[in-house]
C-alpha cells in the first residue's frame, strides 16, 4: 500500500531561532482551526542555509518563515514579490506550482496591526519613522502603499536615511536625528522601528508631548511589552499599536499560504503571547 500522505509542514529557519514565538503563533491556528500540521524551527547555519533551503520540499515542508541572519539570502534563493524586493529582504517562502516564491510580510504586518489597533490612522498627511534599517523600509513601503502623503525618515547616521530615501523617492524626506524634536508638532504618525527603549538598550528620547492629541504612536519592539515610548504616549491618551501586535499579524499570510486557511489574531492568542514574553 502506498504510504499516507504526511501532514504540511512549515519552519523557521534562523540562526540562532530557538527564541521565537513563531511556534507558539502558528501551532495555536492549526489547534483551534481543525488543522493536521507541524511547525518547527531550523537552526541553520550561514553556511547551509543554500543547501537547506534548496531541498526545502524534499525535508517535508510546504514552506518555511525566515529570520536574522538569513532574509537577505533567502530573497537570493527564491523568486521574491515586489514587496520582498522593495525591502531587501524575504521572511516568508512558500511554493507554487512547484517553484519556491518569497514576500516580506512585515509590510502587511504592520499595516494590518495598526488597522486593529487605531482605526483611520491613515488619515495622517505626516508620518514620522525613527531608524532607516530593514523594519524602516518595511515601514516606509507600508506607509507610501496606504498613501501617507509625507514620510520624515530620522536616523542617528544620516547616510543610511538618505538612501533609503533616495530608494522610495520624494516623498521620503531625511531629517537629522536632532531635528526630531522640531518635527513632532506636526507629526500625527510616529513610528519607533529603533531597538532604543527594548530591554537591556538606551531609552528612546524623544517628547511625546510635543505631538498632536490626534496622534498614533507605534513602536515595533516588543520586549518588553509596553515601551516607554509607548507608556508615555498612553499617559496623553494618545492611540498605539504596539510590536507584538505586528508579531501576530505579520503570521498571517504564511499560516494562509501554508495551510490553506487564513487565521485571526484573537485577544486568546494575543494572551498567550504576552504571558509567554512575560514569563521568559
Amino acid at each position: 500500500m502506498p504510504a499516507e500522505p504526511r501532514p504540511p509542514a512549515a519552519c523557521l529557519i534562523g540562526w540562532p531561532a530557538a527564541h521565537s514565538r513563531s511556534p507558539l503563533i502558528h501551532h495555536y491556528w492549526l489547534r483551534t482551526l481543525g488543522i493536521e500540521g507541524g511547525y518547527t524551527i531550523e537552526s541553520v547555519p550561514p553556511e547551509d542555509v543554500g543547501d537547506f533551503v534548496g531541498r526545502l520540499a524534499q525535508r517535508g515542508f510546504v514552506g518555511a518563515n525566515v529570520t536574522i541572519p538569513h532574509k537577505e539570502r533567502a530573497l537570493l534563493l527564491s523568486v521574491p514579490d515586489e514587496r520582498a524586493k522593495a525591502v531587501g529582504a524575504a521572511n516568508t517562502l512558500w511554493f507554487q506550482g512547484g517553484t519556491l516564491f518569497s514576500t516580506n510580510t512585515d509590510i502587511e504586518g504592520f499595516l494590518n496591526n495598526l488597522d486593529a489597533a487605531a482605526p483611520g490612522w491613515d488619515a495622517a498627511i505626516d508620518a514620522l519613522v525613527l531608524g532607516a534599517g530593514g523594519a524602516s523600509r518595511a515601514v516606509v513601503f507600508g506607509l507610501l502603499e496606504r498613501g501617507i502623503a509625507r514620510v520624515h525618515l530620522a536616523n542617528r547616521t544620516a547616510g543610511r536615511a538618505q538612501a533609503l530615501a533616495d530608494q522610495f523617492g520624494a516623498a521620503v524626506l531625511p531629517v537629522a536625528w536632532d531635528a526630531v524634536g522640531e518635527l513632532l508638532p506636526r507629526t500625527q504618525l510616529l513610528v519607533n522601528t529603533t531597538s532604543l527603549g527594548m530591554h537591556g538598550q538606551p531609552p528612546l528620547a524623544v517628547d511625546v508631548g510635543l505631538l498632536p492629541p490626534q496622534a498614533v504612536v507605534a513602536d515595533l519592539v516588543y520586549v518588553p511589552l509596553q515601551t516607554p515610548l509607548l507608556a508615555a504616549a498612553r499617559g496623553r491618551g494618545l492611540r498605539t499599536a504596539d510590536g507584538l501586535g505586528m508579531l501576530l499579524h505579520q503570521a498571517v499570510r504564511g499560516f494562509e499560504l501554508w495551510f490553506g486557511r487564513r487565521p485571526e489574531v484573537t485577544p486568546e492568542l494575543r494572551a498567550l503571547a504576552e504571558a509567554d514574553l512575560t514569563k521568559t
